[in-house]
């Protein structure tokens, strides 16, 4: 005898969102001390590489962390924590190389922009290209 198939329910798969926006307990700042700097994505050029433009006014490809490759997806306009190569030598004909260590959510962004802690250079209306 066939069993019946019925419509599975669609409860409690975690599918819909809160509306509550999310608490803000800790932010994550760059480390002066070891070279690393906020970032804007200005260019996706693939293979987990990117044209960053760094709080220093300078360009740079990005390459996406190991660590965080498959667990954050990064967009344009992302504002990320990026650590210069210091054993790149940089050419006038060629950008120097970062890496990406972290990128911000929106609520951490609006906290970072009231707190005025995004320096004015990386606004993202006024990005050099």
């Amino acid at each position: 005898m066939a069993k019946k198939k019925g419509k599975k329910s669609k409860k409690g798969k975690g599918r819909g969102g809160s509306s509550l926006p999310p608490v803000i307990t800790r932010v994550k700042f760059p480390n002066k001390g070891l070279g690393e700097m906020f970032g804007r994505v200005v260019e996706i050029y693939g293979n987990d590489r990117m044209g960053i433009f760094c709080e220093d006014g300078k360009h740079r490809m990005g390459r996406i962390r190991g660590k965080i490759k498959k667990r954050v997806w990064i967009r344009r306009g992302d504002l990320v924590i990026v650590n210069p190569w210091d054993w790149e030598t940089e050419t006038s004909n060629e950008p120097g190389k970062c890496e990406i260590t972290w990128r911000y959510t929106n609520a951490e962004i609006g906290w970072l922009e009231r707190k005025n802690r995004i320096p004015e250079i990386l606004d993202i209306n006024n990005i050099p290209l």
